[in-house]
């Protein structure tokens, strides 16, 4: 069962908000699509800089996320001003018209793990703590394999590309047959588990540092079970057939695979005649990663549709 946080209570601190809102372009009366609304962090900002009449579609694929964004945003949800929708971002389309948002002048898609996923959800996103190893981001998608289902169904070449490719894990095939021999006797079922079966594939000299190993398994399963990069894939055209012209797109990524395809398709796009309004990935100043470590690892690219 997983245990929200109360509606008031922060959950995920936005990211480079002030590089967002300006790469964005956020003015007065506009429509703007926060794909992935999280903690509503970026979504009350944007609210903010399009006032008194701007308005703002959300959307997030767990239930609790987006029943917490309308409680505490309920003065923008009752005004008309906020629209919060239960989707994934690769629906964005269908939402997007279904709730008057076609076209729309801006896009953000947020890219990086909740900080409420990974402290507080209690579905095995980290090894910090013992937990169901589920990994999934909308509790009870009954349709999504959990990871722990997944580990004990793949075979050991899929477990294998999984962590090498997703997860960038150079030991990704040792940890495979690991798994695939203990399951025969126990399931990987706990984050335990499966930090135990990583810790156990380790050469005998590197297992001190079993925490950066197991941080590779855990994000590449992660990504599988959810489909992540398939979903990038789909939802960016999506979002640029949903654009006016001169809307813009921004995303933050968090992981190469991530950047990579929104790099390629950002180019594709800036080849056809949109414009690509940083030459290089914005990254957060030193003070903002003192002040939030997970912003290290981020990279904000923009695209505007001319």
């Amino acid at each position: 069962m997983t245990t929200s946080p109360p509606p008031s209570e922060p959950i995920h601190i936005p990211i480079m908000l002030d590089e967002v809102l300006d790469l964005l372009a956020v003015r007065p009366g506009g429509r703007f699509i926060d794909a992935t609304a999280n903690g509503g962090g970026h979504t009350r900002a944007i609210l903010d800089a399009c006032a008194p009449d701007g308005r703002v579609l959300a959307l997030d694929r767990d239930a609790d996320l987006i029943e917490r964004l309308a409680v505490n945003l309920s003065d923008f949800v009752g005004d008309g001003r906020l629209v919060p929708v239960h989707a994934s971002f690769d629906e964005l389309a269908a939402v997007a018209s279904q709730s008057g948002f076609d076209p729309c002048d801006g896009i953000l898609f947020d890219l990086g793990l909740s900080s409420y996923h990974l402290d507080r959800s209690a579905r095995g996103f980290a090894f910090a703590r013992d937990e169901p190893l589920d990994m999934r981001f909308g509790a009870g998608e009954e349709d999504t394999e959990s990871a722990s289902e997944l580990l004990a169904r793949a075979s050991t070449d899929e477990l294998t590309r999984i962590f090498r490719e997703l997860g960038e894990e150079r030991f990704a095939s040792r940890v495979a047959r690991t798994i695939v021999s203990l399951r025969d006797r126990q399931p990987i079922a706990t984050t335990t588990d499966l930090f135990e079966a990583v810790e156990r594939s380790l050469p005998a000299n590197t297992r001190w540092r079993a925490a950066r190993h197991a941080a590779r398994i855990f994000q590449g399963l992660r990504i599988a079970v959810n489909g992540e990069l398939d979903a990038v894939r789909a939802a960016l055209p999506q979002a640029w057939e949903c654009l006016a012209p001169g809307g813009r797109i921004a995303v933050l990524s968090f992981h190469s695979l991530e950047d990579r395809i929104v790099k390629h398709y950002f180019r594709e796009q800036a080849r056809r005649g949109g414009s690509l309004l940083v030459k290089k990935p914005v990254t957060a100043s030193a003070e903002e990663v003192a002040r939030n470590s997970r912003a290290a690892s981020a990279k904000l690219r923009a695209v505007e549709k001319s």
